[in-house]
């Protein structure tokens, strides 16, 4: 029996527009390849046909005042992951802390929409997020820390995860003005490190995103 279709890129046929039928709009925002071919990108109806440049520029102009940030020290698989949900939540952009090579298979070709800068220590992300009025949050569960559930995250600021199994460092600890947890129930003593963005990265969203300007 062959699957049932929907809107997700899980199956071949669920999203995408064959070529432009009629004549051509003479809008510059729109890709004279993807007119004549087709567009079977996974975005939104609002961006079909658009050059991918074009659909950079139209995020840059509505993207949040907050910014996420993982570790990547010991070749985190998760970052595919943060920066795909990143794009959906319109962060302004995805720090890399560590190692520039990551596996992108993850970002679903997000990350072609997504700012992404790369720091080679937590120092030099702190004093990046510094020089621009970014408040540093940690998102860990340690002693200590504020429960998300609860907590009011400043509007301008940077989330910051550590890799999956050792968390954040002492380095992002110390120089975070607060760090979040997240509650649990289960036998487990952590979450994976790209399920505990999203959950952060909602929080933020739920507490001060404009949800008339959601898709």
């Amino acid at each position: 029996m062959d699957s049932p279709k929907g809107p997700t890129e899980w199956a071949e046929g669920r999203h995408g527009v064959g070529p432009w039928e009629g004549p051509w709009p003479d809008d510059p925002r729109f890709d004279p390849t993807l007119l004549a071919e087709g567009d079977r990108r996974n975005v939104v109806d609002a961006y079909r046909y658009w050059s991918l440049e074009a659909i950079r520029a139209e995020l840059d102009t509505r993207r949040h005042p907050f910014h996420v940030a993982i570790e990547n020290f010991e070749n985190d698989m998760n970052i595919g992951t943060v920066v795909r949900t990143a794009n959906a939540f319109l962060a302004e952009a995805v720090h890399i802390v560590g190692r520039r090579r990551w596996n992108r298979r993850g970002a679903m070709v997000t990350d072609r929409y997504q700012h992404i800068i790369h720091h080679d220590t937590v120092g030099d992300l702190v004093a990046w997020a510094r020089g621009r009025g970014l408040a540093v949050v940690a998102i860990d569960n340690t002693p200590g820390s504020v429960p998300l559930e609860t907590a009011t995250l400043p509007e301008r600021c940077v989330l910051v995860f550590g890799q999956e199994g050792p968390g954040i460092t002492g380095d992002t600890a110390a120089a975070a003005s607060m760090t979040c947890s997240i509650a649990q129930f289960g036998s487990t003593r952590s979450i994976n490190a790209g399920v505990a963005a999203g959950i952060a990265m909602h929080a933020w969203i739920r507490q001060h995103g404009d949800l008339s300007r959601a898709w």
